[in-house]
């Protein structure tokens, strides 16, 4: 048993035929997570685990079929929810919170046969592009340990890459799957606004937050799709429109589809390695059959103090539960109510979070809100817009997932500015509401992971998913 190769289908497959147990895994995945120097877990406490497997294993042994995604180990991020099991948001703020109850896609994950391994770290309540945010420590990258994994999703990103998870999910407010699933070589699928419940999801930016899988091929992201996606009346914001057979879609012809590629997304500060990657994977598309086209997304360049106005109003209206009063943490020597207030919320959060509180505040303020927040709604139209005209001309749209490969611990930490154009490329899709993919495309000359992402229209998870598939089939191995 190598769990570094092994994939959603293989495993289910695997413990049907006994070639090994679900226990079994599931204890050498524990033993790995023990021994992992990445930073990549932060509670995994063996016992939910081995009840689930336990019931698996007795599944198998009665001989009948097992559930679709039977003994697959999967990782949770932090900010989703897991009953019973510690979620921190990696934030002192919720260091002991034990939900009581389960995110809806953790529910149906469990319902069709996967294991929940643990919570794996992430940036502090999911905001930073390289999971230096956490309070519980940094996470590092498989590839290169003295690189970031990408964040906020880095702790899923680094399992699954070093074999601590088969699977895992992550949470995309900017980015926060398909960065860290670039710089650490995997596939990372951002789904469609509205196709993933995220009841249970703890909220930064509600408008823009999504749940999605984080996987070694784009068929695992494609299987573990089918089981979180669909309607939840407990997720108002969660559409209730038909799921494809994805599994079934992805093995269709590509021939055909038009491809764009939006200029905006190769000017300047794009790595001359990861332009040449990028490149050199369109032109395998083109190989495959689909018409390659250059088209524009003119809004663009306005995407990154877009969505930094948005985000932030947003995660200061979100954060404002956190005050010592209901849950969570509480500064205990206060004398006034006030000082409660005050102390506890610059305690328990950590600088990022602060600072983004404090901007999000700042444009939401009386005199301030038609300056920048009106506006920048008006702006996120503008930018919805550009990839509504872009996709009446092409099916998908193919740019760079990220500027550069995996940059070193502390590079950015000192300059913000640096570290949010790390979300450049990202954050149009969470503001246009659209799917996008991060598929592995090639490595810099260094060694280091690059990644290739993928648009499609809204709902068209299937194209993205076909796409993906075909092109992560044709390039071979790195």
């Amino acid at each position: 048993m190598d769990p570094t190769v092994l994939t959603v289908e293989s495993t289910r497959v695997a413990i049907q035929e006994k070639q090994f147990s679900a226990t079994a895994l599931v204890e050498a995945l524990h033993a790995r997570i023990e021994r992992d120097d990445t930073h990549a877990w932060l509670t995994h406490p063996p016992e939910r685990a081995l009840a689930q497997a336990a019931a698996i294993d007795k599944l198998a042994d009665k001989g009948g079929p097992l559930p679709p995604l039977a003994g697959v180990p999967i990782g949770i991020k932090d900010v989703i929810l897991t009953r019973g099991l510690r979620t921190t948001a990696g934030s002192k703020v919720l260091q002991h919170f034990f939900p009581p109850y389960d995110a809806t896609a953790v529910a149906r994950l469990e319902a069709a046969g996967a294991i929940v391994m643990g919570k794996t770290n992430c940036d502090e309540f999911a905001m930073g592009s390289s999971n230096e945010n956490s309070a519980y420590g940094v996470v590092k990258n498989p590839h290169d340990k003295a690189r970031v994994p990408g964040g906020s999703s880095g702790g899923s990103a680094a399992a699954v890459a070093n074999g601590t998870a088969v699977a895992a999910l992550g949470s995309d407010t900017g980015g926060s799957i398909r960065q860290p699933a670039a710089f650490c070589g995997i596939v990372g699928l951002m789904p469609s606004y509205g196709r993933v419940s995220r009841y249970g999801l703890i909220a930064f930016a509600s408008s823009l937050d999504r749940i999605g899988p984080m996987t070694r091929s784009v068929k695992d992201a494609a299987l573990i799709l089918q089981h979180i996606a669909g309607h939840d009346p407990l997720d108002s914001t969660c559409a209730n429109v038909p799921v494809p057979d994805y599994a079934a879609e992805i093995g269709k012809p590509v021939k055909g589809l038009k491809v764009g590629v939006p200029k905006e997304y190769f000017a300047e500060g794009l790595d001359d390695d990861v332009r040449a990657s990028v490149e050199a994977a369109t032109e395998k598309i083109h190989q495959l059959g689909c018409e390659v086209v250059p088209i524009s997304l003119p809004h663009t360049k306005y995407a990154i103090p877009t969505y930094y106005v948005l985000a932030t109003a947003e995660a200061s209206s979100n954060l404002a539960r956190y005050d010592g009063v209901r849950y969570g943490f509480r500064i205990k020597d206060a004398k006034t109510l006030t000082e409660m207030y005050r102390r506890t919320r610059d305690e328990g959060f950590g600088y990022e979070v602060k600072r983004r509180i404090m901007l999000g505040t700042y444009v939401l303020s009386a005199g301030y809100y038609d300056a920048y927040y009106l506006k920048a709604q008006r702006v996120r139209t503008l930018l919805s817009r550009d990839f509504d005209a872009a996709f009446a001309k092409v099916d998908a749209i193919v740019t760079p997932t990220t500027p550069t490969a995996a940059f070193k611990l502390g590079e950015k930490a000192e300059n913000p500015l640096a570290m949010y154009l790390a979300d450049i490329y990202t954050v149009t899709g969470n503001l246009a509401g659209v799917p996008a993919i991060a598929v592995p495309c090639g490595k810099t000359k260094t060694g280091l992971p690059i990644g290739l992402q993928i648009f499609a229209r809204r709902f068209d998870e299937p194209t993205l998913l076909r796409l993906g598939h075909a092109y992560e089939h044709a390039r071979g191995a790195f």
